[in-house]
């Protein structure tokens, strides 16, 4: 039964105060990070931070449509979207505008689109379809590959288009399906995959080998509950396949300034000259954003008072490098603040997933919770350098219309979604 008083405003605020939260504070620091030092001109629409907030204002009607609408709608109809939204991407290739070596975007008058945001929440929405279905197991080989070909057509796509940052994202599905019931085997292979890939470019293919042979024939010998031989040789040749594998990819697919990212996290230049001239060429951002967060301090050196934030030393501030802004002006207090607004508003979204009644909205949920999960860890830390530089904005945080709108629509219908729970007795 649903209530009919008020029915329209039984949402979560708690999620909906949250995400104002992020939008706010984000328009702040876009507001000081393309701030030129003049007297601020809210109407001039040349800044950055007059049009994030012409974003803003448009977001709430955006907001207002996405709770008019029957939630049933969004899951009948995720199919078509998600259709709509692939044959969006492919149209890049004939009508797409390059920007930055990218071609991401739709220009539209005097404004771009970037379809690949908006992709994300219509991978979400596919998955969550398919995944609930009363015929699929994701358990299922059958299932599994058939989920993994929903997921993979979008980001090959944007591969494609010369965007790995919004391609790395699309690994967030993993952890929605592995709620579901995905076997433990694809966790141990990607974690596997992961450190061998590490070690083969720090240590080298040949010493990474010799250590995976010992390590498998021992677990081989010292299990006490010894695993098949053929199991074992299976893993033996796949781990030295991808150990030699993980170096020719380096060298002949990623492009060279992939290559230098990587190679400046890892340090794999020995040569400290060479290193530092790395640094300068190919890690400017990122040093100069280091530089700002660390001059940030514990309590940072106050709004519209940062000096590398206003000479202007990390470019794409209000951008990819937007959390920089934040470590200078209001320094490890505002910093430690707006990741735990995060972090509350990704446990807020699971909680509300594990609390819903449709397996549809409780995929959808962990989809929305793991896409803002991965979008905020690869951000800071790329700003932080902690991982390879990637270009990535920071959820409701950076400058851009696309992203501020696909964010808003991924949240929003979640907490449509939702309301069906809250609304019933």
């Amino acid at each position: 039964m649903v209530r009919e008083t008020n029915k329209y405003f039984k949402f979560d605020w708690i999620t909906i105060i949250l995400f104002f939260l992020l939008v706010g504070f984000g328009w702040l620091n876009i507001l000081s990070a393309s701030n030129t030092g003049e007297t601020i001109d809210y109407f001039n629409f040349s800044q950055p931070y007059s049009k994030q907030l012409i974003f803003i204002l448009l977001t709430l009607g955006l907001i207002v449509i996405i709770l008019s609408i029957e939630a049933k709608f969004y899951e009948r109809f995720s199919s078509i979207i998600y259709i709509v939204s692939m044959l969006s991407l492919v149209g890049l290739f004939l009508f797409g505008k390059n920007v930055n070596g990218a071609t991401s975007w739709y220009a539209i008058g005097g404004m771009t689109l970037q379809p690949s945001e908006f992709a994300k929440a219509a991978t979400a929405l596919a998955v969550a379809k398919y995944v609930s279905d009363l015929n699929s197991d994701i358990k299922r080989l059958k299932d599994q590959i058939q989920t993994f070909i929903i997921i993979a057509i979008p980001a090959i796509l944007v591969l494609l288009q010369n965007d790995t940052g919004s391609t790395v994202v699309y690994g967030a599905f993993f952890f929605v399906l592995y709620r579901e019931g995905l076997p433990k085997i694809y966790l141990n292979l990607a974690v596997l995959a992961t450190l061998l890939s590490v070690f083969s470019l720090k240590f080298g293919a040949t010493i990474t080998s010799i250590l995976t042979v010992i390590l498998i024939v021992a677990y081989h010998f010292l299990s006490k509950k010894k695993p098949p031989i053929l199991q074992s040789l299976f893993m033996l040749f796949v781990c030295v396949g991808l150990s030699v594998g993980i170096k020719f990819f380096y060298q002949s697919i990623l492009q060279p300034h992939q290559q230098e990212r990587i190679s400046l996290w890892l340090r794999l230049e020995k040569d400290p000259v060479k290193l530092e001239q790395m640094k300068k060429t190919f890690a400017y951002n990122l040093n100069e954003s280091e530089k700002a967060i660390s001059s940030g301090g514990f309590t940072g050196r106050g709004f519209l008072e940062g000096t590398r934030t206003t000479g202007k030393f990390v470019p794409e501030q209000h951008t990819d490098y937007i959390f920089s802004t934040v470590g200078e002006e209001w320094g490890f207090l505002g910093s430690s603040m707006v990741v735990i607004v995060f972090v509350l508003l990704i446990i807020r979204v699971l909680h509300l997933a594990e609390l819903q009644k449709s397996q549809f909205s409780r995929v959808y949920g962990y989809g929305v919770a793991s896409i803002i999960f991965m979008h905020f860890l690869i951000n800071i830390g790329m700003v932080m350098g902690l991982i390879p530089t990637i270009g990535i904005p920071l959820p409701m945080f950076s400058y851009g219309g696309s992203g501020l709108w696909a964010f808003t629509i991924l949240l929003f219908i979640f907490i449509k979604l939702d309301s069906n729970r809250i609304n019933e007795w």
